[in-house]
């Protein structure tokens, strides 16, 4: 027998709902958290307890972050005030609400700043959907260092907790696009006392209750889902076991991904001649306490230390700066480290001292996030936003405020693990799901509270619209398994596929008074969908609005094997059943897939085919996204390092096409919209320079004509104007106003008709196919989407 114990699933130490109330409890709870003296008095306040500073307008709604943990810490008995969008020039915007009891808690938003500030282009955005009129420049870049800053110069001795999506991602010495270097952990930069990573309710709790006791923020270095520094000589640290991944040169058994369905045991026997050795040696000013390798003694086998007390060594904050082959290693490391079931600290030197990383956060159970989402949100933006009329529809309108309004969040996580995106790295690949009674009590909460309400839920969904109470059959496999996605490159045989919580839910939702509708807007993963039709039937008989967005994100097999995305005939099958449950509902409904331009691992060719691909099916891509590379994603650590992470990285390893200068990244772009003119002299090169002048002419078959329509060379987005060129005025206003005045006035003819306009697209009307890139065969021309370059509100917190 192993001196290793079988892995079993962890367990919180502690129930959110488990800890004494803070004695503020006695105040009762607020309306809105109180974002001036004034509201404090009003609730009997001298004083917050806790201030959370954020990037975004404050909305009282469970799709906010700084929301779900005022009110988390709120339910906790703490006073938790809110200072939102602050001027940054000076530190008084800071001061507004006094000196907090305990701590700042700070967070750019729901989004990265950098992303909600710069396209994937790196220019300026002019609006921002978390600002009241979606008035842009409401927050500074690197918004989370900044205000970090202003708190300390504010109350110097206040400890400062960072968390949100922009320190969650990076919490590790990190490859910045917009500086296009290695920038240090953001930890170090801020220089915060904690970085919480994560869904942070449990975090944040912990922390709350151990500063209401008065011990020193120093001492706080055992909660899961935190990061924090120590020095190189740190008692605290001692009786670690620390395993050395620091050099790719020397092989150890972390680089190798270790089969889920193995015993520890079977690991330890099989792959004792990778584990720890004695050429791991400790330089010289190490703090952690190396112990060697022994055996059992009565087998004689290699007995591991606990993998509680287990500490993985990354390389160096100076080293991935300077050597992107051991950036691309540092990256596969902290993704192998991310299940909550058998992950281990991580430790990253950053000049003399130690950045650490405790293992993620235990997921919320079912019950913990029904006590998390039943919270007394007001489900409406502060009054300080309100307009003349006392209302939040007007100039002071946040966007992303409306687009959630009346939607509801069922689950968090995404065990798909797609390398492009940070929900993973985020919110995990445990599904944490609510009880079907919780979603129904926010619904008619929804219905009987929130203003405008029409009867239409226009979101039942999270990360994923179909996770819902999907995961692994069995825990113990869970707890052991290392494999970056259960979905890539075929579903696992572990994870069951059960649709029938989720159809169970939309049937008993829609079947409440005064709901007139459910519609489903948040991304379907339709690998796991075609696995149970009655669940396709379900969705498209009753809450498909006419279109479905899906994202198979690209058809050719060498930029989807850098996705972890399945093949283009897994969405093959899956329109086959949408159309076939379609057609018995007796509904016209139509796919809008989403694809994505310039992602590492895609080459010219793979563009050209997939135009080809899309004339082929009649589409014309609307909505057009190239690859933007977000801190930590595995796709980035592609793009900086010409690396492969998803497998063993070496000196002469896979080497990674990477898409990159200015020009390319627009011709890859402008392949995903070939119908556009403003881009047929650029494609006209190209495919000549690729030998493929055959696709150059006026027939069906070609994909760019011959001839040069006289264009204005721009291109307006469609999110701002649905695509229509500028200078050019649009019809579609006048044939809608005709139709509710009950005439019908048909679309000019060569009218283009897309799916932000409201209107499905046309089985007739369209110009010869030799004039324009329009349908074929008769079949209608449908607009697609693709990858929108600002993620919703519906991203991670």
């Amino acid at each position: 027998m192993s001196a290793h114990p079988a892995i079993q699933p962890p367990k919180a130490s502690k129930a959110l709902t488990a800890y004494r109330p803070f004695w503020a409890k006695r105040f009762g709870t607020a309306p809105f958290l109180p974002m001036s003296r004034q509201e404090m008095e009003q609730l009997g306040w001298d004083s917050c307890d806790i201030i959370i500073v954020t990037g975004d307008a404050y909305v009282d709604h469970p799709s906010f972050g700084m929301a779900v943990i005022g009110r988390t810490l709120e339910a906790q008995g703490f006073r938790v005030g809110i200072i939102a969008q602050p001027d940054w020039q000076s530190c008084d915007p800071f001061k507004v609400l006094g000196k907090p009891n305990l701590f700042f808690g700070v967070a750019a938003g729901n989004m990265d700043s950098m992303i909600n500030r710069y396209t994937a282009d790196r220019k300026l955005r002019s609006d921002d959907a978390y600002t009241p009129g979606g008035e842009g420049g409401k927050r500074p870049d690197r918004a989370t260092l900044v205000y970090t800053q202003r708190c300390k110069e504010a109350w110097n001795d206040v400890p400062v907790v960072i968390g949100g999506i922009e320190a969650s991602l990076r919490r590790i010495a990190h490859y910045d696009y917009w500086s296009d270097k290695v920038r240090r952990s953001i930890l170090v930069d801020a220089k915060a006392d904690l970085l919480v990573y994560g869904n942070a309710e449990r975090a944040i709790i912990e922390i709350a209750h151990r500063l209401a006791q008065r011990k020193p923020v120093e001492s706080i270095t055992d909660v899961r889902g935190t990061a924090f520094m120590r020095r190189s000589v740190d008692p605290t640290a001692e009786g670690w076991f620390e395993l050395d991944s620091s050099s790719v040169d020397q092989v150890g058994r972390i680089d190798e991904l270790i089969s889920p369905y193995q015993t520890v045991e079977q690991t330890a026997a099989d792959k004792a001649a990778g584990c720890v050795t004695g050429q791991v040696q400790a330089p010289s000013e190490q703090p952690i306490t190396i112990h060697r390798k022994t055996e059992h003694k009565h087998s004689g086998k290699l007995a591991l230390p606990p993998r509680e007390k287990t500490v993985l060594r990354l390389p160096s904050y100076e080293q991935v700066r300077a050597d992107p082959v051991l950036y691309a290693h540092a990256n596969r490391v902290l993704h192998l480290e991310t299940n909550p079931g058998n992950a281990r600290a991580l430790v990253q030197r950053h000049g003399e001292r130690d950045l650490w990383v405790n293992p993620p956060p235990i997921p919320l159970t079912t019950a913990e996030m029904d006590h998390v989402f039943d919270l007394p949100y007001a489900r409406a933006p502060h009054p300080r936003y309100a307009d003349e009329n006392g209302s939040h529809d007007g100039a002071t309108k946040i966007p992303a405020w409306e687009m959630i309004r009346f939607s509801v969040n069922i689950m968090r996580g995404c065990f798909g693990g797609c390398t492009f995106c940070s929900i993973t790295e985020h919110e995990g690949r445990i599904i944490q799901s609510r009880s079907e009674d919780s979603v129904i009590r926010e619904i008619e909460e929804i219905r009987d509270k929130v203003k405008g309400f029409t009867g239409v839920i226009s979101d039942l969904g999270g990360p994923t619209a179909n996770m819902y109470r999907i995961g692994c059959k069995s825990p113990e496999i869970e707890a052991a398994c290392r494999k970056p996605s259960c979905v890539y490159p075929d579903i696992c045989q572990n994870l069951q596929t059960d649709h029938g919580p989720l159809i169970q839910m939309y049937r008993r939702a829609r079947a409440l008074k005064g709901v007139k509708k459910i519609l489903i807007g948040s991304g379907l993963r339709y690998d796991l969908a075609i696995k149970s039709p009655e669940y396709i039937k379900e969705l498209v008989t009753h809450h498909v609005g006419g279109y479905l967005k899906i994202a198979p994100e690209h058809t050719e097999g060498g930029p989807l094997s850098k996705m972890m995305k399945p093949g283009i005939g897994t969405y093959d099958k899956f329109k086959q059943l949408f159309e076939q449950a379609s057609e018995e509902a007796g509904k016209k409904q139509y796919l809008i897939p989403y694809f994505i331009a310039a992602h590492p691992g895609t080459a010219d060719e793979d563009m050209m085919n997939l135009a080809i691909w899309l004339k082929k099916n009649g589409f014309r891509a609307d909505q057009v996204q190239t690859f933007y590379p977000s801190p930590m994603a595995t796709a980035t650590a592609m793009y900086h390092s010409n690396k492969n992470p998803l497998k063993k990285v070496t000196r002469d390893s896979e080497t990674v096409d990477i898409v990159r200068g200015e020009r390319r990244r627009r011709l890859h772009k402008a392949f995903l919209r070939y119908h556009d003119a403003n881009n047929w002299p650029m494609l006209r090169e190209a495919l000549q320079a690729m030998g493929r002048a055959d696709l150059i002419g006026n027939g069906k078959h070609h994909l760019i004509p011959t001839y040069q329509p006289v264009t204005d060379g721009s291109y307006e987005s469609a999110r701002r104007k649905n695509s229509t060129p500028t200078g050019v005025k649009t019809s579609v206003a006048k044939p809608l106003a005709k139709q509710a005045r009950g005439t019908v006035a048909q679309p000019k003819r060569g009218q283009v008709l897309t799916q932000h306009t409201g209107l499905p697209p046309r089985q007739t009307g369209a110009r010869p196919a030799s004039k324009t890139m329009g349908s074929q065969g008769g079949k209608p021309s449908v607009t697609t989407g693709v990858k929108s370059g600002k993620p919703g509100p519906r991203k991670p917190r």
